[in-house]
């Protein structure tokens, strides 16, 4: 009997399961199409589509249907979808970008300088706000708590869905591609290390000596990559790889190899998806086998996993929660604040390391994409009780709408920094 009842329970969760991956890919491919049409990244249409997919929208307008779908079985299969999807992305944009750039000291400095300014002003910005606006919508929570999570979601730079946007627009071995995504990765990484900080603060069990050796122990893990683990794998690919084909034998090393990355990274506290990052930027060189996996492997990863992803995120954001004027307002200071800060310091600090006025106005854009990755910082805000749903919310918005204009400005800005053969050229 206990048999045939976990046995029912398994098909249930199946079907539904099932049902939900027939809805959210079908959403996904017609807002992608949607967007394509009006000269935005597919990206950003999937984006939109996981959002609507959630109470904000379908939600609201079907509660039934939403709840028989959605709500029906736990969501534990929708969750390990997602993340894997995202760490498959994140080894896919390590491995798409040219960081030969990187190895004059001229960019490495341009870098230094833009991760360094896409945090720091936009963090002070955010710990005033957050400061302000937690007795106002956060009044249960620890008011400095609230402040320093709406702080790192300001400071936060989406680096799958910027690589996203890069790789449909053909930037990706463009000088200013490199330098925005290494930049995207270095506030990344920090951004994550605050998001512990912040998050031992909230439950009073905050130890600087463990953010240091935690600090620390990710820097060995960078190394050890770069100097054992990249030999290995550049062998592998002499070794196993089948020419024009990725070999089965190949494909299940990669695989196993990214998975084993993130378990690393996630134990060190930074999240599974870094360690996919790593071991697609200690394979850049290899041309042949980037070429095999963008045709192989990467449709499936962008039709199937992402929009998992972009829906499971949305099915925890509700709109609605912003249920007044002064809210929306609110909400229009934080949408405004957190893009002229990040901004204004990414612009300055390009044009103080050497970048002309068009190239340092494309990093401020690319820096200022959050997208869902801000999610991550805010659920757990919002799970730990430190921000409430209305701030939550705000910072949501605030993720879409800067991660919305950052593909049409970069259409219309990139033809004034590009060259004669349409390469990102500094001057």
């Amino acid at each position: 009997m206990n048999t045939d009842l976990a046995t029912q329970q398994s098909e249930r969760l199946v079907f539904f399961t099932l049902a939900q991956l027939c809805i959210i890919i079908l959403a996904a491919r017609v807002a992608g199409s949607l967007a394509a049409r009006i000269a935005q990244a597919a990206v950003v249409g999937e984006i939109i589509a996981g959002i609507l997919l959630g109470p904000s929208l379908f939600g609201w307008i079907m509660p039934v249907p939403f709840l028989w779908i959605f709500h029906s079985t736990p969501s534990g299969p929708l969750d390990v979808l997602s993340q894997l999807g995202l760490i498959l992305l994140m080894f896919q944009v390590g491995l798409e970008f040219d960081f030969s750039h990187l190895k004059k000291k001229a960019n490495r400095r341009v870098v230094l300088w833009i991760a360094m300014a896409s945090l720091l002003l936009p963090f002070a910005t955010g710990l005033g706000v957050g400061f302000m606006s937690a007795p106002l919508f956060s009044p249960e929570a620890n008011r400095w708590v609230s402040a320093l999570f709406v702080a790192t979601a300001f400071s936060i730079t989406a680096v799958p869905v910027l690589g996203r946007i890069m790789m449909e627009l053909g930037i990706t071995k463009s000088r200013l591609g490199v330098i925005a995504i290494s930049a995207a990765a270095i506030n990344d990484v920090v951004g994550w290390l605050l998001l512990a900080l912040v998050t031992a603060l909230a439950l009073a069990q905050f130890q600087f000596p463990l953010f240091l050796a935690k600090v620390f122990f990710v820097f060995l893990f960078v190394l050890a990559w770069f100097f054992f683990v990249r030999p290995l794998m550049k062998w592998a690919v002499r070794h196993f790889n089948a020419g024009h084909e990725i070999s089965a034998t190949f494909l299940g090393i990669v695989l196993v190899s990214i998975f084993i990355s993130g378990m690393i990274t996630s134990a060190l506290g930074i999240f599974t998806i870094f360690g996919g990052f790593v071991m697609g930027v200690i394979l850049y060189d290899e041309a042949d086998f980037a070429k095999l996996w963008q045709a192989r492997v990467a449709p499936f990863v962008s039709v199937f996993f992402l929009p998992i992803f972009f829906t499971y995120t949305g099915l925890r954001t509700n709109i609605a929660a912003l249920d007044g004027v002064w809210p929306w307002i609110w909400c229009g200071l934080i949408l405004i604040l957190a893009t002229i800060s990040k901004f204004a310091g990414v612009y300055a600090a390009a044009r103080i390391s050497g970048l002309n006025h068009h190239q340092g106005k494309i990093m401020g854009v690319m820096m200022n994409t959050r997208a869902l990755m801000e999610l991550v910082v805010i659920n757990v805000g919002y799970d730990m009780g430190a921000i409430s749903e209305k701030t939550f919310t705000m910072l949501v918005i605030m993720a879409i709408v800067s991660t919305v204009v950052t593909t049409p400005l970069l259409r219309r800005w990139l033809p004034h920094a590009q060259g004669r053969h349409g390469e990102v050229v500094a001057t």
